[in-house]
């Protein structure tokens, strides 16, 4: 049975979208401001967090990153109609994906199913390795894990995805459009930006120095590829 972690203010929104998931066999939990998903959070591994923008105490970004100091759990920002800025912090904070308000329940539950098969899928495909190592850098495929120069690094769901794909792929070059329907998903409604957004933190944690990465490099005018 899968877990979800429902935050939001507005409780007629909320209570809505617990009535369509606990139909579908969901078990959902509910916070209404900032603190309280944190809590929630720390208590239970959620198969996917909804997460609103604009809270009471903690703000959906200060959230967002607060749970990525203990859990790579899959989140979705809850953003305004046509607010990209909040679409960039969302991802740029360790968010895996967004949705606008106001939103039809039907995408968020195919949003939700659509992230949990991937996830499945990922815990049940065989491993044609079980670890990447390069320089000071250990890919710990099946564990998940990131070790860097001894340690462990937390990355957020998409930021292991995509470092994934590029280095079980050394040396290919993928362009963003590549990136985007890989990692994402080809239903993925957001824009090349998400990708540019993901590389950049990825490089931030795993790169002794960010301006001049030695895994995940840059060709320019192409994409991203990791460097054999």
């Amino acid at each position: 049975m899968a877990r979800v972690l429902i935050v939001d203010d507005e409780k007629l929104i909320v209570k809505g979208i617990k009535f369509s998931m606990e139909q579908d066999g969901m078990q959902v939990d509910c916070a209404y401001d900032g603190e309280e998903a944190v809590k929630f959070a720390r208590a239970t591994e959620y198969d996917i967090v909804l997460l609103d923008v604009m809270l009471p105490k903690l703000n959906g970004f200060e959230v967002c990153q607060q749970i990525r100091e203990f859990s790579t759990m899959p989140i979705i920002m809850l953003t305004a109609k046509g607010d990209d800025m909040d679409k960039i912090l969302g991802l740029e904070y360790g968010a895996d994906d967004y949705i606008t308000k106001p939103f039809n329940i039907l995408e968020v539950k195919a949003r939700i199913k659509a992230i949990m098969r991937r996830n499945s899928r990922k815990k049940t495909e065989p491993e044609a390795k079980k670890a990447i190592e390069k320089g000071g850098l250990k890919l710990e495929l099946e564990g998940r894990n990131v070790v860097v120069d001894g340690k462990e690094i937390s990355l957020a769901v998409k930021e292991f995805d995509l470092l994934e794909l590029l280095a079980t792929n050394p040396n290919k070059v993928y362009n963003r459009e590549q990136l985007l329907n890989l990692v994402w998903g080809y239903e993925y409604p957001g824009d090349v930006r998400t990708v540019d957004v993901h590389v950049r933190r990825l490089r931030e944690k795993i790169e002794p120095n960010p301006g001049e990465p030695k895994y995940v490099l840059t060709k320019w005018g192409v994409g991203y590829y990791f460097k054999d």
